[in-house]
Parts: C-alpha cells; sequence; structure tokens
C-alpha cells in the first residue's frame, strides 16, 4: 500500500484525490472509473466565474470533493477537518464544518450562495443523443433507403426534376418525424420534472416541504418512517431509527441507526451507523440529519457515475404498433410487387414503373406511426398533468381504459384530507369544537352523545374545564406535526406532518395552548406503527418531570389504561366507566367521525429500555372527522356508468368508513363492509368468491390490502389500487395500476405505482381512465385514418393494373399525398378531446388489438370509398376528347385523392357521433390542419412552379366540380352511414 496525492484534469471535470491510499490495483480501478466518467456523466462541477477556481483557505470554506473510498481517510483545508469523513467527526464539529446552525438551519441566501458552488442535488444523466444523429435516424427504415436509391437512379437516368423533388420530400418527411420526436420528449422531460421527491428542511427556523433537487450540504433535513433520504446526511438526533440500505450495501436487513458516536474513518460504508445515504428508505423512526453530500457527490452518485444511461424500453402498445407495422410491410409490399410486375409487363418504362412502386410501398406504409404514437402519448399524459395525474409508467396508460375495480383509501382520497376535530370526550363531559380546515379560530361549546354538530351550542369557558385542557395538551405533546402560518404564495395554514396529528395541534391552539417550539425536543419517542396502533411521547416538563403522553386507537390505549381524570383530578378507572367511554367512542364513529384516545403517564422513565405503554392514565377520547369530497359523488356515479366497481379500503372505524361510503353512495344497503379480523376468518379462496359483494374494507392491513387484489384479480378483473404508506407498497405494485397519493404518499410507494395524483383526490382517478380511455380511443383514430387512406391509394393502384389502365397517379404524386395528408390531420386526431360517451362504455378488454377484425374490416371499406372516388374522377376525364386527357385525368385523382383524405379525417373523428354532434368547432387543430394542408394542395394544382415539379394543371370549372363532388363523397356516405345506424339503434 502506498499513498499518492494528485489531480487529474479535463476539459469539462477535474477530479481531486488527495492522501487517498490504494493499492496498484485500485489504483487501475481508479483510471478506469474516471476514463469511464468522462464517458457517461459529467460528475462534477466547474464553479461558476464568479467563485475561484480553488476553495479558499480560511477557516469555514466548504469543500465539495467527493471520496472515492470508504476508505479514503481525513483531509484538512486550512486549519480544521474537512467533511471527506463526516462520520469521523463529532457533531458539533461537523455543524462548525459546515456553518450550519443546529437549531435553526441555514439561511436562503446562504442555501442560494452554495447551491451556485454544489449544483442542484441530482444525478446527471449520460450525454444526451445529438441531435443530428436523432436526425438522420429518421431515414433508416428499409422503404425510406430504397427510395433515396430510386432518386439517385432517376437522376442518373436524367430526370432531375424527380430525384430532386423525390429527395425533398423524403427529407420533409425526416424534418416532420425529427420536430414530432423533439417535440414528444420536450414533452416527456416535462413530465419526469414533476415526479421530483421533496424533502422536509429546516431554514431560517422554519420547517418546510421543498424539492429534494434544492438540497445543500449543511442542510438540516427531518426524516420518517416510509421517507426516502434525498441526499448523503449526518445523523444529529434519531429515535428507534431503522433503515433499509440494501440497494446500497446489498445488507438484506435494515440497519438500525444512532446519532451520538463518532466511528472511525475507516469504517466500511454499511457500518456507519451515524450516517443516511441517498435514495436509502426509512423503514422505522425518525430522525434530524445535516446534509453532508448531494447530487454526484454522494455515494449514490459515485455509483451511479459508473453507468451508462440505459435506453427505456418500449411499451406494449409501441411494440404491437411495429408489429403491425412490419406486418403492413410484407403486404404492401407484395402488392407493390404484383403493380410493378402488371405494369412492367404491360410495356412500361423500366425506371418510371420502378420509382412509381417505390413511390407507393412508402405511401403505403405508415413510417410515421411511432413518432405520432409517441406525441399522442405525450399529449395525453400533459393533459392528464392538468388533470392533476402524474403517469409514471407509459404501459398504464393502455391499461387505464381496462380497469374495471377501483381499490381506493378513504382519507384525503375520498375525503377532503382535512382532518377537523368536532367533538372531545374529557371527565365524562362532552365538548364540540367550531372552526373548519387547520386556522385555529374557532371555540369550544357544550355538546352530546347525539350529535356531532355544535354550531348553536352554548360556549365552554376553556379555563373552567381542566379536563378538556389536560385532553388537549396530550394531543399536542403526543404529536409529529407542526403547524405552519401562511407565507407568500401559500393559502391559510399549512399542516407539515400527518393531517390526524395536525387536526390535533389545531384544536389544542384553539384552546390556547402553543405547540412545542423546536428547543422543545422530545426526550424519546415510539412513532406510530399500523400494527401497534399507538404513538408515545415521552417529554421532560419544566419541573423536570418525565411525561409520557399517548394516543392511538381506543381499544388499544383504553386496557392500558389504570386511571383516568376526571373533575380535575386522577381517579382508579372501573369498569363502569371503560363501559362509559367504549359507548362514547361507539357513538363518536356512528357519526363517521374518527375517535383517537388520549392517555399520558407521569413519572416516566425515559430510558427507552424501559419505554413501556402501560399503567397510563386516560384524558379522553377525540373525534374527528374529514368530511366526503363534495365532487367525488359524481366521479362514483361515472365509474359506476363506465362499468368500474369503486371499494373502499380503509384503516379506519368499519362504522365510520361505512358511514362515509354509503354518504357517497360507493355502497348500498346490500353491500357489505369486513373488517381486517373479518378477512382472517377467509381463505383466499372464501375471499374470492364473495369479492364481488363487498364495497367497504375497514380496521384493514397492508397484507389484507394486497389480498383484496388478488381476490379480484383472480376473478379477472383489471384493477387500480392506491395506496400512501410504505405497507402499501407490495399492493400497489401487485395492481394492474399502481396509484400513489402526491400529497401524503411516501417516495417508497411513488415509485411503486404507475400513475401519482399531485391532489390526492378519487376523482383525478376518474379523469385519469377518462383520459387514458380518451388516448387509446384517438390512438385507434389516426391508425384508421392513416392506413385508410394508405389502402386507398394501394387500392386504387392496384385496380389500375388489373385492369390495364395508365396508372392513375405519378410517383411524385404519390409521396406528395403521403406527405401532405398523412402529417397535421393525423396529429390533429391526436388531440380530440375524448367523447362525451367515453365513460359510458364498458371497459376495453385488456388485451384486445389495437386494430381489431371488425375495425380491420371497416378500413378496407373506407379505402375501397377513397379510391373509388378518384378512380371514378379519373375515368370520366381520362374519356373526355382533347389533347393531354390523360395528364388532366390524373391531376383530377390525384387532386380527389388528396382532398377526399382531407375530408375524411372529419369522420374519422367518432365511429357512431356525426360531426354535427360532436360540435364542428370542438377540435381547432383538425380544422387548422385540413386547412393547412388544403392550401398547400391548391398550390400544388395552380402555382406554374408546383405545376411543373407535380406534373399537375389548374383544373378547369367542370373539373373543379367533379374534384369537390367526388372529395366529399367519402365522407358524406361516412356521415350518412353513422345517421342511419342512429336511427336504427334507436
Amino acid at each position: 500500500m502506498f499513498s499518492w496525492g494528485f489531480k487529474i484534469r479535463h476539459t469539462e471535470q477535474s477530479l481531486t484525490l488527495r492522501n487517498y491510499s490504494v493499492s496498484p490495483r485500485r489504483l487501475r480501478l481508479a483510471f478506469l472509473q474516471i476514463v469511464n466518467l468522462r464517458e457517461s456523466v459529467d460528475c462534477t462541477r466547474r464553479p461558476p466565474n464568479n467563485l475561484p477556481a480553488e476553495l479558499p483557505k480560511e477557516r469555514g470554506a466548504l469543500k465539495p470533493d467527493s471520496p472515492l473510498d470508504a476508505a479514503a481517510e481525513q483531509s484538512a483545508v486550512g486549519d480544521r477537518h474537512s467533511v471527506a469523513t463526516p462520520h469521523a467527526v463529532a457533531q458539533q464539529d461537523l455543524l462548525m464544518q459546515l456553518e450550519v446552525d443546529g437549531t435553526s438551519g441555514l439561511g436562503n441566501a446562504e442555501v442560494e450562495r452554495r447551491r451556485q458552488w454544489f449544483g442542484y442535488n441530482e444525478l446527471r444523466s449520460a450525454p444526451p443523443i445529438p441531435w443530428w444523429f436523432k436526425f438522420f435516424a429518421q431515414f433508416k427504415e428499409l422503404v425510406v433507403l430504397i427510395l433515396i436509391a430510386a432518386a439517385i437512379i432517376s437522376g442518373a437516368t436524367g430526370d432531375w426534376t424527380d430525384a430532386v423533388v423525390i429527395l425533398a420530400i423524403v427529407v420533409l418527411n425526416g424534418v416532420i418525424g425529427f420536430l414530432q420526436e423533439e417535440k414528444a420528449e420536450r414533452a416527456l422531460a416535462g413530465l419526469k420534472k414533476l415526479s421530483a421527491p421533496t424533502a422536509k428542511v429546516l431554514r431560517d427556523g422554519v420547517l418546510s416541504a421543498v424539492p429534494a433537487r434544492d438540497l445543500v450540504p449543511g442542510d438540516r433535513i427531518a426524516i420518517e418512517a416510509s421517507d426516502s433520504i434525498p441526499a448523503d446526511a449526518r445523523i444529529i438526533e434519531a429515535y428507534s431509527l431503522r433503515v433499509q440500505e440494501s440497494a446500497l450495501t446489498g445488507e438484506s436487513s435494515p440497519s438500525e441507526k444512532e446519532a451520538g458516536v463518532v466511528l472511525p474513518a475507516a469504517t466500511a460504508l454499511g457500518d456507519r451507523r451515524n450516517m443516511l445515504f441517498q435514495s436509502t428508505v426509512v423503514v422505522a423512526g425518525k430522525a434530524q440529519a445535516v446534509v453532508t453530500a448531494t447530487g454526484m457527490q454522494t455515494e449514490l452518485g459515485r455509483i451511479a457515475g459508473l453507468l451508462q444511461e440505459v435506453r427505456p424500453e418500449p411499451t406494449p402498445l409501441q411494440r404491437r404498433l411495429a408489429e403491425l407495422g412490419r406486418i403492413l410491410v410484407f403486404v404492401c409490399l407484395g402488392i407493390v410487387a404484383i403493380v410493378f410486375s402488371l405494369e412492367l409487363y404491360r410495356g412500361g418504362k423500366l425506371s418510371e414503373v420502378f420509382i412509381r412502386s417505390i413511390s407507393l410501398a412508402v405511401a403505403a406504409v405508415p413510417e410515421g406511426l411511432p413518432a405520432v404514437v409517441t406525441m399522442a402519448l405525450a399529449l395525453g399524459l400533459t393533459r392528464m398533468v392538468r388533470r392533476n395525474v402524474l403517469i409514471r409508467r407509459l404501459p398504464s396508460v393502455e391499461t387505464l381504459g381496462s380497469v374495471t375495480v377501483v381499490c381506493s383509501d378513504k382519507t384525503g382520497t375520498l375525503t377532503r384530507n382535512e382532518m377537523t376535530v368536532r367533538v372531545v370526550v374529557a371527565g365524562g363531559e362532552w365538548f364540540g369544537v367550531t372552526g373548519t380546515g387547520y386556522a385555529p379560530e374557532g371555540r369550544f361549546v357544550r355538546a352530546d352523545e347525539r350529535k356531532s354538530d355544535a354550531a348553536d351550542a352554548l360556549p365552554v369557558d376553556v379555563n373552567a374545564a381542566p379536563d378538556l385542557v389536560w385532553a388537549l395538551n396530550v394531543g399536542m405533546k403526543c404529536n409529529a406535526a407542526r403547524m405552519s402560518a401562511a407565507v407568500e404564495g401559500q393559502d391559510g395554514w399549512q399542516v407539515i406532518g400527518d393531517p390526524t396529528e395536525g387536526a390535533l395541534l389545531v384544536a389544542a391552539m384553539k384552546a390556547g395552548l402553543q405547540q412545542p417550539g423546536p428547543d422543545e425536543p422530545p426526550v424519546h419517542e415510539i412513532p406510530f406503527d399500523s400494527e401497534r396502533k399507538a404513538m408515545s411521547v415521552v417529554h421532560r416538563e419544566q419541573d423536570g418531570q418525565f411525561v409520557m403522553y399517548t394516543k392511538g386507537a381506543a381499544e388499544v390505549i383504553l386496557p392500558n389504561c389504570i386511571a383516568e381524570r376526571h373533575g380535575g383530578q386522577v381517579v382508579p378507572l372501573t369498569n363502569e366507566r371503560r363501559d362509559e367511554i367504549n359507548r362514547a367512542g361507539s357513538q363518536l364513529a356512528a357519526q363517521a367521525l374518527r375517535v383517537l384516545a388520549l392517555a399520558y403517564r407521569e413519572h416516566a422513565d425515559p430510558d427507552p429500555e424501559n419505554f413501556v405503554e402501560r399503567d397510563l392514565i386516560f384524558a379522553g377520547l377525540a373525534g374527528m372527522i374529514d368530511p366526503p369530497r363534495d365532487e367525488v359523488k359524481v366521479a362514483i356515479e361515472h365509474c359506476r356508468a363506465a362499468g368500474i366497481r369503486p371499494v373502499m379500503i380503509t384503516g379506519d372505524h368499519p362504522e365510520t368508513a361505512t358511514a362515509i361510503a354509503r354518504e357517497l353512495n360507493l355502497a348500498g344497503r346490500e353491500d357489505r363492509t369486513v373488517t381486517g379480523g373479518d378477512l382472517n376468518q377467509l381463505t383466499d379462496e372464501q375471499l374470492a368468491r364473495d369479492v364481488d359483494q363487498i364495497a367497504v374494507y375497514a380496521r384493514v392491513s397492508p397484507e389484507h390490502k394486497l389480498r383484496v387484489v388478488r381476490a379480484w384479480r383472480s376473478r379477472g378483473q383489471v384493477v387500480a389500487m392506491t395506496g400512501d404508506g410504505v405497507n402499501d407498497a407490495p399492493a400497489v405494485q401487485t395492481a394492474d395500476i399502481g396509484i400513489a397519493m402526491g400529497i401524503t404518499g411516501t417516495d417508497v410507494t411513488k415509485d411503486a405505482s404507475d400513475m401519482v395524483l399531485t391532489d390526492d383526490n378519487f376523482t383525478s382517478i376518474v379523469s385519469a381512465i377518462e383520459e387514458g380511455r380518451g388516448i387509446f380511443d384517438n390512438i385507434q383514430k389516426f391508425i384508421h385514418y392513416l392506413l385508410s387512406c394508405n389502402s386507398g391509394e394501394v387500392l386504387l393502384m392496384f385496380f389500375a393494373a388489373l385492369v390495364a389502365w395508365p396508372a392513375p397517379l405519378e410517383a411524385i404524386q404519390i409521396l406528395w399525398i403521403n406527405l401532405v395528408t398523412d402529417g397535421l390531420p393525423a396529429l390533429a386526431l391526436a388531440m380530440e378531446p375524448p367523447e362525451r360517451d367515453i365513460m359510458q362504455r364498458p371497459p376495453r378488454p385488456p388485451h384486445e388489438n389495437v386494430v381489431t377484425l371488425r375495425r380491420g374490416l371497416l378500413m378496407l371499406v373506407h379505402g375501397t370509398l377513397i379510391a373509388a372516388a378518384a378512380g371514378i374522377g379519373f375515368a370520366v376525364v381520362s374519356h373526355d376528347p382533347g389533347d393531354h386527357a390523360l395528364e388532366r385525368a390524373r391531376m383530377v385523382a390525384f387532386s380527389i385523392m388528396s382532398f377526399s383524405q382531407l375530408f375524411f379525417a372529419i369522420g374519422c373523428r367518432s365511429q357512431q357521433r356525426t360531426l354535427f354532434e360532436l360540435g364542428a368547432f370542438s377540435n381547432p387543430h383538425l380544422l387548422g390542419a385540413i386547412l393547412i394542408s388544403g392550401l398547400l394542395q391548391l398550390a400544388v394544382l395552380t402555382v406554374p412552379f408546383a405545376q411543373a415539379i407535380f406534373h399537375s394543371a389548374t383544373p378547369t370549372g367542370q373539373e373543379w366540380l367533379i374534384i369537390a363532388g367526388l372529395s366529399l363523397a367519402p365522407v358524406t356516405i361516412i356521415e350518412v352511414t353513422k345517421l342511419a345506424l342512429a336511427a336504427a339503434r334507436r
């Protein structure tokens, strides 16, 4: 072993290694890594122009260098330690080196200064593919290459005009395809930015949620169970903290973490129990930590720098379309070969027949289909974002149209997620609480067990109700949430943390109590656990006494209570009082209130080893409600009309869940409500048999959610499942469509999901299904349009070859038709708004082909109508006496083929509804596309320069009538047929 100090530089990055102990083998690997970094990602960041190239040496300077090895020794900058090994530095020393206040965090100005130096907290991707490479990729298709070869041959035989025009059309097609792909990629990249995670950070003494990419070294962050760690950080405070680090260290079991230890510099990564690492997951507990590295300077960034970017896989829809394209290529090439052979057999000139056949092949194959599909997906996903839905995986767009069951959580999804305490039962008395939302504005009034509405009740003097104050104090102290007053850009008060805990804080603040400040941290805490259904916190009070405050489900807390507060005194808890308290809890639940029991214990032992939740003093019950969203009732009606079954799955009390479900018409009188205990008594086979009779699942665990999803799927249903907690991830991942909550959802659940609701609203799920159906519907529409038009051109040329007609279209004309009709109208059809009855149709079979047999036959019929219109025009004009009859007949067929396809796009907007039913101006993009393409076609017919290129001429008055009548004939027949079928159905 030996130590080297060296620096390696190249144009875009510099990497500094000081006092780095390496073996010869590791040294070789280091050089290889540096080479790989240069080829894959920009892993470092040059300082901006207003900062020095080298860091200043005075005390307090920050060092952005990242250690490349767990055994890297601690180095010095000036007269202090570096943060290269933060696990080996005492907490206070680390805070001094990072120049951060341990109680208030960094200031906003300092955050901005550090961001200028360190950059954003994000991993850098591989260099983008050059634009020129993507542009030339537009010409890699076989038929396009053959067409280029045909243009070269044409030029070699002396026909330079056709050669130049063919190449120009090929290039123009490539430009259009390139621009479409670029726009789609930009739209999809914008959607990715919306899925960026957030972090809870303390700045200027205020705890707030910010995008994780905005973190800088020195930021103080708060984390809790189910959070994904946003950056590498040193733990400052920890409570029962366990972190799953398998993705980074390979350890299968969660790592126990603690705050107070200082470890040797050479401690292995997996043994650094005082450190947190980016993208690992908190499985239990909570902590405060200070960020030590961000972006590519993190341990994850060091690994990411060694990886090449992986190109995304195509979606199932894109694979099916590619397979459809391959089939079309072979079919069309077969037909083109027949046309080529027949024309050549009848004495056609080889070069002309060859170029015309290749042009026909290019026109017949919808080579722009993948780009249009990508654009349709991007446009649809952008519309979903406007409706508060973020799609994370493209295949889910296709699956959305097949959803038959939506399993939804209650809190925040079906309800407002604005918990408000309505009733407090303390000392045997009922107290109502007025006020709504999170603003601490309201009063306490007399209430009773018959109703929770306290608007007209008599007011209560809080100072004369000590039992009420004690209950509110327990709810405030046993709390991990914080209330934040309104700030610029936000409306009203904000809850940072769990809404239920926020409701308890607001109730206490209404009574004049003040939430604990950042300088009053708990001594110890057992965080809430969905299995234990309780949370406890130990605080040291002003008199030096340790008090444990506990809250949780009444059925869990009450059995552990031995006394209660009654009349301002602590008295034994009798069996009669237990029964009364249980009845009060049931009465509150019957009013659709969520019930929490509040208790405490004096003289608690602060030692975590002796931390137990028993021998408690009962303080009271808090009944709170999260009212149903007004719009959800309408959304559930839309679900039922669309053949989708809504199901509620919640951890709440069964009476509360049932009351909310019936108020929303999610459950009828005949529907069952089952609890987690009931599910434990059912086998998987029994649950699958009865699952369609159950509308509400209450008091369930994450394992129960997984069983419900599997039961529905075993019945052949396509299931969408919502989730927010880390334990919901298995059920979310198992469902056909996993849906994470964007506001309350954990990072783990979001990573497991297919889509994220940015407003946590059930209505957004229904909107996503509607948009998903609309996207797939639009894809089918423009595929129908493209293939019908292309088949019309092929059928016209094929028929002419069979009956020994001269070719109705020249090669240049075929290519022009393909250019002017396949581009803008197809894109405009992708922007068609969902049809009004799209949510009255049954779900689409999940394995249905994009082009069904019925739709394929209909395409042939419509293609035949277009071919017949052009063929009739060609036949009529070609039999006119006079010179140049063939040229004018081709001009008429050319015009009819172009205009009829543009008008046909109107008929493709719906298979059942006419233009007047849809609204003539409901898709202005299509009208604009038809207008622009039509003007281009008119220019080809009337501008002398274009006439010479495309072998056309200005039509006469009689020819204009033939062109207009026959161009409108196909779409007219289609629209009249829709009216006739609608009348027959009525």
